[in-house]
């Protein structure tokens, strides 16, 4: 029978290339059978550059390593307080296409802010969730055996100065903001409790399957 069940892992904090050879590994090994898994976690910080990402969006990297990576999209930063979401799911499986995907996963962001009473809104020629003009989200996505892999990004309560080193997403002024600006106790952890709780709802998914580490 194939599983409608997925799986969650809560990952703490992880470099990039570590979890992005996971995800990699992950989504070459599995079959039609397999449950897909939801990571949620921070990294350590870095930059990170999209398949198609110009060079010239990043300004002043300075200390912070710059890494090449194969998802969609532009440049964009990565650090601790920021929420990263990794959606290792089956296209094929849940009938759906990449910008669907994109979509689910904005619409997310969107549903949780508004608990917080925070007007979100996406933009299709600039994927990602936007709060008054800045950006709070980033959506990039790796399609491969017709599953995804990487995921969004949430600003939750981070330093955000490294986003003035960079162009975000290829967008020059683009501002950022995060849920610490309107909740200034916002945690992580309730964060990925609502998201968890989320998913189901948003994916189809019948019931989490497990919890993990």
């Amino acid at each position: 029978m194939i599983s409608t069940d997925f799986k969650v892992r809560q990952l703490g904090l992880q470099s990039y290339v570590n979890c992005w050879e996971l995800m990699k590994q992950f989504t070459s090994l599995r079959t039609e059978n397999t449950p897909d898994e939801i990571w949620f976690l921070e990294h350590q910080p870095v930059f990170t550059q999209g398949q198609n990402g110009k060079a010239e969006h990043i300004l002043n990297p300075g200390d912070i390593p710059v890494i090449q990576s194969d998802r969609g999209g532009q440049v964009t930063y990565h650090g601790p307080g920021q929420l990263v979401v990794y959606t290792l799911i089956d296209l094929r499986r849940k009938q759906l296409n990449i910008r669907e995907m994109v979509s689910i996963l904005e619409n997310s962001v969107i549903q949780l802010l508004e608990n917080y009473s925070i007007h979100g809104i996406a933009k299709r020629e600039a994927p990602g969730v936007y709060v008054d003009d800045k950006k709070i989200a980033s959506v990039g996505l790796r399609v491969r055996k017709g599953c995804t892999y990487h995921g969004l990004a949430l600003n939750v309560s981070m330093d955000t100065e490294p986003f003035t080193r960079i162009h975000p997403c290829g967008y020059q002024n683009l501002a950022v903001t995060q849920l610490s600006e309107f909740i200034s106790s916002i945690k992580i952890n309730t964060v990925i409790q609502q998201l968890i709780d989320l998913f189901p709802r948003v994916l189809g998914y019948n019931a989490l399957l497990t919890l993990e580490n």
